[in-house]
């Protein structure tokens, strides 16, 4: 399986291709240098196959790319980064306006 990790700006979310197809979504909200995550899906076909630690991994990525910080009120972000504490540094104080 080949992996693609990007940013859709337009409709705020990080997307993953697999083999060229959609199999997953991060969508986020912005704030002044914070990504705020708030909801994560995965296509039933690809659960279980170790896709969405490779979205949360991509995308988390390109967020330290950019300098900017994290917040992840999405359970799946926020389970990923607990479990990865190489990630937590960019996890932004919760008073952090989003």
């Amino acid at each position: 399986m080949a992996y693609l990790i990007e940013d859709n700006p337009a409709r705020r979310r990080f997307e993953i291709l697999v083999d060229d197809n959609l199999a997953g979504t991060a969508h986020y909200r912005l704030a002044p240098g914070l990504v705020v995550f708030t909801h994560t899906e995965i296509d039933p076909a690809h659960q279980g196959k170790g896709v969405g630690s490779a979205l949360a991994r991509g995308a988390l990525d390109q967020v330290r790319q950019r300098g900017e910080r994290v917040q992840a009120p999405c359970p799946f972000i926020a389970s990923f980064i607990s479990s990865h504490p190489e990630y937590a540094d960019l996890v932004a104080p919760e008073s952090a306006p989003y």
